[in-house]
This record gives structure tokens, C-alpha cells and sequence, in this order.
């Protein structure tokens, strides 16, 4: 018989390890817990950190990020931005975003061969390899850029594509941002502070190896998907074979060779297949109750692809048609309720279900501290959804 590992299990490790019941005392602590920050919203990174730790506040990220640079904003999972340690990052650039490089490269050269504006490119991939390594030497000549001064520096970032011609939502758009794309899915190019605040979304570039010193540790793809594989049953398993394989982004059989390697443990999941650590197979003991206030895109609702066991039936007013989870509220380990911040700076939140006063008096508790960490900042989520929008008025 298989060990079993109930929902309430499940959700006392998620309050522990994911510290959102124990909060964490650094910024390293708080990503590790999590294996990876979301980072396609860059107000994410900030507001899961601060979600997590005991004194939250954005120069302590800041100095993670920028000074110290023991974080790393890259593109990993899913073809997802996430923040994570350099350890970690190594797994990602060998495990998911090289991978990710080869085929997005394949379709930009194609799209170059059929699709460039006002005419295509003759010999893409040639063309797309010089343009590459300009790009990459213009970025060293310079220290860091911009993504428009390495425009002026090699004008073919300027080519044009012409995508989805003669429909409603034809586009006609440089190749800049996607020529970027795959230098960084190469490690060859890595993201650096935003040119404004800590919500904007436009980077100064630079060459990887200046941004870290002796650039990140060289893994072969198998071992990393390995201990990649390690660190997120530790933070998110036990779990289905098939929410490590969507967190990923890996194909069957990378993600069958990597725990073939890991054994993992099998188990029932209150009726469903899943896999364990083998270390990891003792009941946790449940936290005293809690709340959370977690932004969109939060990496702990963002885990799992099968969330039912947390979520409840509210998926239809938190999620976007993307499946992209707005703000949400938490209580000792379930979804409960969404929350927004309004124009005025006002927290305001609304209960899907009913929690009991006890619980109650915590959330309104937990909205008066999100209200001031935010003070004069103003933070809209990129993904807006049904709830979101409602409550933002």
C-alpha cells in the first residue's frame, strides 16, 4: 500500500517550507523556499519577498538583487522571467533555458525566412548568428545598455517581422526584444536593475560574466534537471508527476529520466498518484492558524498545476483567461479570498467563504500591514483579474 499524504498535509508543509507561517529573516531564506520568484510582473518579485519575511522592505531585495547580486533575474521555466539564487539559476540555464534557446531560435530564424518586413531575410540562421555575436560585443564595448542604445550600436536589431498578416491583430515589430530573448535564454546576456522604479519592466543588459563574476556554474542538462527536480518536491511535493513536469516546462520524458534518477518515493495523494522525497514521507506538524496576503503571480499558488486542493472552487474570480492567479488571501493553507489595491492606496479584500471571526480579525489585520508596506506606492498588477478589477473599482 502506498504511504498517503493528505490535502492537510500538503498544506502544512506549503505554511512551513514556503514561509508564509514562520517568516523567513533573509531575503536568500525566502527564495529558497520557494525555489523561484515570478518575475514577469517585477512588482512580484518584491511583494512575494516582503509576503515572507519577518521586516519586509524593498532595499533589503534591492540589495539582493543589485548589489550583492546573490539573486538573479533570468529566463527559466516556461519560458517565465523568475528571480532565483545562482545555485539554483545554474539548474535553470542548464536544466530548462537552454533548451528553451534552441526552439525559439528555430522559429525566429523561420520567421525571418518567411515573415521579415519590408522583405526576408536571405540565409536567416547566418544572418541571426552575426547579429548575435554583434549584439553581445557591442554590450561588452559599452559596459551595460539599453535595449535602444544596442539598437544604435547594430541597426539589424531593427529588422522587422510581419506577424499574422491579413488578420484582425496583424503586427508589424522589431526583432529587438526577441534577439535579447535569446541571448539570455543562452546565458550569454543577463538582466540588470530597471531603468526606473521597482516596477518597471525595462533592464539595463549586461554581459553575464561581468554581472557575476566567473558567470554561473557549468552543469551538464541531465544533472541539472536532476537536482532541479530535488529542490521542488522539497518545496512543493509531495506532488503529481505531472505539476513538476508543468512547473518545469520539461517534456515527458526529461521529467521520467530526472526522477528516474532522483527516487522519489510514490504516493497517494488523497486518492491521487503522486511522488515524495524519500526523506520526506513523516507527517508535518500543522502551524498555529495564519493569513497571507499574496500578490499575483506568486510563486505558491503558481506551484502546481492541479490547485484544487488549496483553491477550492474560487479559480473563476482569481485567475485571468491565461492562468495567470491575481492577489490573493490565505488561511492556514487554502485560498479564501482576493484582494486590491485601490487608486487612494486603500487595501481592501473580500472573503470567498466564510473563515470564522478569529480568522477574520487576522485578515483585516494582515490588509492594514499590506496598506502600509505599500504607503505612497501604487502597484497594479500586470495580469488583472475578475476579482482584481472589481475590488480596484
Amino acid at each position: 500500500m502506498l504511504p498517503k499524504i493528505s490535502a492537510e498535509q500538503r498544506r502544512a508543509r506549503l505554511a512551513v517550507r514556503h514561509h508564509l507561517a514562520a517568516p523567513a529573516t533573509t531575503v536568500a531564506d525566502a527564495v529558497a523556499g520557494v525555489v523561484a520568484l515570478h518575475a514577469t510582473d517585477p512588482a512580484t518579485v518584491h511583494l512575494s519577498a516582503s509576503a515572507r519575511l519577518g521586516s519586509p522592505a524593498v532595499a533589503s531585495v534591492e540589495q539582493a538583487l543589485y548589489d550583492e547580486r546573490s539573486l538573479v533575474r533570468l529566463l527559466g521555466m516556461r519560458r517565465t522571467v523568475f528571480v532565483t539564487d545562482l545555485a539554483t539559476a545554474a539548474l535553470v540555464q542548464a536544466g530548462c533555458s537552454a533548451d528553451i534557446a534552441v526552439k525559439q531560435r528555430k522559429l525566429l530564424e523561420q520567421h525571418l525566412g518567411t515573415q521579415g518586413y519590408p522583405e526576408n531575410v536571405p540565409e536567416p540562421g547566418k544572418w541571426l548568428a552575426e547579429v548575435e555575436d554583434a549584439v553581445e560585443a557591442a554590450l561588452r564595448a559599452r559596459g551595460s545598455a539599453t535595449a535602444q542604445q544596442l539598437s544604435e550600436d547594430e541597426p539589424r536589431l531593427r529588422q522587422q517581422l510581419r506577424m499574422a498578416a491579413g488578420k484582425p491583430y496583424e503586427a508589424i515589430g522589431n526583432v529587438t526584444s526577441r534577439v535579447l530573448f535569446l541571448l539570455a535564454a543562452d546565458g550569454r546576456i543577463m538582466r540588470g536593475r530597471p531603468r526606473g522604479s521597482w516596477l518597471s519592466s525595462q533592464y539595463v543588459w549586461h554581459p553575464l560574466d561581468s554581472w557575476i563574476p566567473g558567470g554561473l556554474a557549468v552543469l551538464g542538462a541531465e544533472e541539472a534537471r536532476v537536482e532541479l527536480a530535488r529542490r521542488w518536491l522539497r518545496a512543493y511535493g509531495p506532488a503529481p508527476v505531472s505539476d513538476l513536469r508543468w512547473w518545469t516546462g520539461w517534456t515527458a520524458g526529461q521529467t521520467k529520466k530526472a526522477l528516474a534518477a532522483l527516487g522519489p518515493v510514490e504516493v497517494d495523494l488523497d486518492g491521487v498518484p503522486g511522488v515524495a522525497l524519500a526523506d520526506d514521507l513523516a507527517p508535518v506538524p500543522a502551524p498555529p492558524p495564519w493569513v497571507a496576503f499574496l500578490p499575483g503571480l506568486d510563486p505558491t499558488p503558481m506551484g502546481w498545476q492541479d490547485r484544487d486542493w488549496f483553491l477550492g472552487p474560487h479559480r473563476a474570480a482569481l485567475f485571468d483567461r491565461s492562468g495567470n492567479i491575481g492577489p490573493t488571501v490565505w488561511s492556514s493553507g487554502r485560498v479564501v479570498g482576493g484582494w486590491a489595491q485601490r487608486a487612494s492606496g486603500e487595501v481592501v479584500f473580500r472573503l470567498l467563504e466564510d473563515v470564522g471571526a478569529e480568522a477574520r480579525a487576522q485578515v483585516e489585520a494582515a490588509a492594514e500591514r499590506c496598506a502600509e508596506w505599500f504607503g505612497e506606492i501604487r502597484a497594479t498588477p500586470r495580469f488583472r483579474t475578475p476579482l482584481e478589477r472589481e475590488l480596484a473599482g
